[in-house]
């Protein structure tokens, strides 16, 4: 089951509020969900198809509790799709034109309505109800394990602007998308997706997300340290690389008798263990040695070879110094 699919039967569950919330709810349904027909005056029908079955449920039962009106659901199982969808239909009858004045899809007229009835913005509850039924009719929300990211999808921009109004006043601050033809009403945010969901009532699935962007920050800060750490020996391995050529250079030019004791034992220490950070590699030696002490012993040995570099550079030719 997808994590969509998990958020709208919850939300399919939620007992009611009002029947004020009900009708906001139940108005979102339709208008995003449905098809209406007009055969003549006062003589209108609705269908509605979808996949889900909480959905279908809700516009179900919601316009028989609310309004005492006929609505019928078909299954039929899809070839191409291999899956079910389902089909509700309010039919032609008495009673259903004032029924969809009152969800707000048909004006006082009996004219289409446009644009979201003014009535279920009048208060953060009734808003909060609409949003939700919005969000059953044409949401999406992605797995909280991957990317956060919530839409719905409406036709019509001056609707999606208002359905966006309605998500920034319930602190969830939304931006419109384009796409092909239609418009996405999108979240793409932890925050965002977070108190949309608290805001319809997805509790269980509000605290899925709080739950998982846990798990992301430890698992993020486990990859910063492990990157760090491997950038560290990346450098370490660079550094004792650096070092090992040094020495062969200091071999070289002035042999490994003459370099004091210390910075002999530094050599052969570096060069048994040309893996280690002077860190560890000063662990090395007997009795151990700080980092600080072998940094000072290689700045010598540093020292030591520019010297030597610079006395055979100088030198007349046939004449550079012997090594041991």
């Amino acid at each position: 089951m997808s994590f969509t699919t998990e958020v709208k039967h919850e939300l399919s569950g939620l007992r009611p509020v009002s029947d004020a919330c009900d009708l906001a709810q139940l108005s979102a349904l339709v208008r995003i969900c449905g098809t209406l027909s007009y055969s003549g005056p006062g003589r209108f029908s609705i269908r509605a198809v979808t996949e889900n079955g909480s959905v279908a449920r809700s516009m179900y039962l919601l316009p028989r509790r609310l309004f005492d009106v006929e609505t019928l659901v078909t299954v039929r199982r899809s070839v191409l799709h291999k899956a079910h969808n389902y089909l509700i239909e309010m039919p032609e009858q008495p009673g259903l034109a004032e029924a969809l004045v009152r969800m707000g899809v048909l004006d006082q007229t009996m004219r289409l309505a446009s644009g979201i009835d003014p009535a279920f913005a009048s208060s953060d509850e009734l808003a909060r109800a609409y949003l939700r039924g919005a969000f059953m009719a044409s949401g999406f929300v992605a797995d909280p394990r991957g990317d956060f990211h919530l839409e719905i999808a409406v036709t019509g921009e001056a609707y999606a602007s208002q359905l966006a109004q309605l998500c920034s006043r319930a602190g969830a601050p939304a931006r419109i998308n384009r796409r092909r033809g239609a418009f996405a009403v999108y979240l793409k945010s932890f925050d965002g997706v977070l108190a949309f969901l608290e805001a319809i009532g997805a509790e269980r699935s509000a605290e899925r997300v709080r739950r998982m962007r846990v798990v992301k920050s430890h698992k993020n800060e486990v990859n910063r340290l492990v990157n760090a750490e491997l950038a560290n020996q990346s450098r370490s391995v660079d550094a004792a690389g650096e070092q090992v050529e040094l020495i062969r250079r200091a071999v070289g030019l002035v042999g490994m008798a003459a370099l004091p004791p210390a910075v002999r034992e530094f050599c052969a220490l570096r060069l048994r263990h040309p893996e280690l950070s002077l860190r560890d590699l000063g662990a090395e030696a007997s009795p151990p040695v700080s980092k600080s002490a072998l940094y000072h012993r290689l700045l010598r040995l540093e020292a030591i070879v520019e010297q030597a570099q610079a006395e055979r550079d100088d030198a007349p030719e046939g004449d550079a110094p012997a090594s041991n």
